[in-house]
């Protein structure tokens, strides 16, 4: 007889309770449900249930062999639900969290391509600096800039974030090109929020006595990267933002690099998502897509 079916059978019985509602459950005699037991009993050599005319109770070899029937099965079943996830068309809800600014220059641009690519498949994109809880609130992946805690989720690397500082040409032909951080002394440099009160910079310092240069807060100070960025194109001072928000205006000349040598260290960058041995069509897809586009 087919093992795996008359162990499908014996986990049945032991879990309906007796051999008459096991034989319901899969549509045969209670006779063919016996012949399963004592099948799986001849190749074992050994009793797995006792049976009286009143009740049925596994033996000791009976309780141990069901616990490992039941994790066969459920391997079984996983290893067929990801093979035809693997032949199914990528379709669904896909829910991804980002980071705002990383989101809107970097992110968002590309899945365009990635929906024209698999055309039964709705992306719904959450872009927020909030960190979130993919599980509880239901993404099925993330972006997440800066060093990973410690986590049950799959964290893939990313290109790293590097940032940038610029100013417009007219600023800088006004007040000087700062060649160090020591220059920024004076210059208005713009403020970043979420960075401190005063939106101070934190650069490396050009000695061996100043491993952080800390300019002046400027003037003008947000807790938006693309208000900075529209300051800076006015000639109001110099901008201290990630690459991706300045990338355009500097290959365009609107915006000329400065303190190249200076600069924060890029920070990493990672995908995250559940760590489940059924990834869906809709997932693997979109995983295997963003690796190839934006991947280390």
């Amino acid at each position: 007889m087919d093992r795996l079916v008359s162990m499908e059978v014996f986990v049945a019985v032991v879990e309906a309770g007796s051999l008459t509602a096991a034989a319901e459950r899969f549509d045969i005699s209670s006779a063919m449900v016996g012949k399963h037991i004592r099948s799986l009993e001849a190749r074992l050599n050994a009793r797995l249930i006792t049976r009286t005319t009143r009740r049925q109770s596994l033996t000791e070899i009976g309780r141990q062999y069901y616990e490992q029937c039941r994790q066969i099965l459920a391997d079984v079943k996983a290893a067929e639900t990801l093979a035809e996830a693997m032949a199914a068309a990528p379709r669904g809800v896909l829910k991804v969290t980002a980071p705002l600014t990383y989101g809107v220059e970097v992110f968002s641009p590309l899945m365009t391509d990635y929906l024209g690519a698999h055309p039964e498949v709705t992306l719904e994109l959450d872009l927020s600096n909030r960190i979130s809880d993919l599980v509880e609130e239901g993404f099925d992946a993330a972006v997440r800039i800066g060093k990973l805690a410690d986590s049950s989720l799959v964290a893939r690397p990313l290109k790293p974030y590097r940032m940038r500082a610029c100013a417009s040409p007219e600023y800088l032909a006004r007040a000087g090109t700062p060649r160090t951080p020591v220059d920024l002394a004076g210059h208005e440099c713009l403020g970043f929020l979420h960075w401190g009160k005063e939106g101070t910079w934190r650069l490396p310092g050009d000695g061996d006595d100043a491993s952080v240069c800390r300019p002046r807060p400027g003037r003008f100070r947000a807790n938006n990267g693309q208000a900075l960025k529209m300051a800076a194109l006015r000639g109001f001072g110099i901008v201290l933002q990630p690459e991706a928000l300045l990338a355009k205006e500097i290959e365009s000349g609107a915006l000329v690099s400065v303190l190249e040598g200076y600069l924060p260290e890029a920070a990493p960058v990672h995908l995250l998502y559940p760590r489940d041995r059924r990834t869906t069509p809709k997932l693997a897809s979109f995983i295997d897509f963003v690796l190839e586009k934006l991947g280390a």
